[in-house]
């Protein structure tokens, strides 16, 4: 059971998708019965997502709700970003999503309502490939995922979605991991997995719904290259 959460949510440019966000944080606020903390980090954004935010954040006053504003000028990482994120983290759960919101933020409320959260786990990866998932992908998607599963191979990971932004973490647990973890890219959430594995925390995979939205920051070009580089020094760290 969720008695209080912080949602860390990342962005590096998001002017065009910031309106959709920010109206399914409202929605999910109106919603939820515990207390909640908001974490934005800006990831070194040079447009005007920052300060849509900073004038979202003046107009929301709440004893119930906290709300936060990370930011730095140089664009280092998903990983760097959500590291910040989580060990700001003040409440007892911490969960990290995609500004996307392709799981939607609701998706917590079901695990809650359905009692797929219990004290016998405290770390909780939403995957696409679980069988109640409900997932509507691009087939460039699908190729990257069959990659990282061949990765996860390679580096003994048994996880079927390491890759879906939507985790939630005993918040005690999530700050041991993100201080211990060291890769700034994409490739973060294997290292993750990784620091779990050695530190011997149980991970269940929950179902989500998953949507893809437009306007991805995910280049098919070059993000798979830099996340192959990425998941090398992951191996070469592990086996050498």
């Amino acid at each position: 059971m969720i008695e209080s959460l912080s949602i860390i949510i990342p962005f590096y440019n998001e002017e065009k998708r910031i309106q959709n966000a920010l109206q399914e944080i409202d929605n999910f606020l109106t919603k939820k019965k515990f207390k909640t903390e908001i974490i934005f980090v800006d990831d070194g954004s040079n447009d005007k997502t920052k300060n849509l935010i900073e004038e979202y954040i003046k107009q929301k006053k709440s004893e119930d709700d906290l709300f936060q504003l990370i930011s730095y000028k140089e664009n280092k990482g998903k990983g760097y970003a959500l590291k910040q994120g989580v060990l700001e983290s003040k409440l007892d759960w911490a969960l990290t999503t995609d500004i996307d919101f392709s799981v939607p933020l609701l998706e917590i409320l079901k695990w809650d309502k359905d009692n797929l959260i219990n004290k016998d786990c405290n770390v909780y990866f939403g995957s696409r490939k679980h069988p109640k998932s409900e997932v509507n992908s691009k087939f460039y998607r699908e190729f990257l995922g069959l990659i990282m599963r061949i990765m996860n191979f390679i580096l003994g990971i048994k996880i079927k979605d390491t890759q879906c932004g939507f985790k939630l973490y005993k918040s005690k647990i999530a700050k041991i991991l993100f201080k211990e973890m060291d890769v700034v890219g994409f490739e973060h959430d294997l290292a993750i997995v990784l620091i779990l594995k050695k530190n011997k925390f149980q991970i269940q995979e929950l179902p989500v719904t998953w949507v893809h939205k437009d306007y991805s920051k995910l280049n098919i070009l070059i993000d798979p290259i830099k996340m192959f580089f990425g998941i090398l020094i992951l191996i070469i760290k592990r086996f050498f």
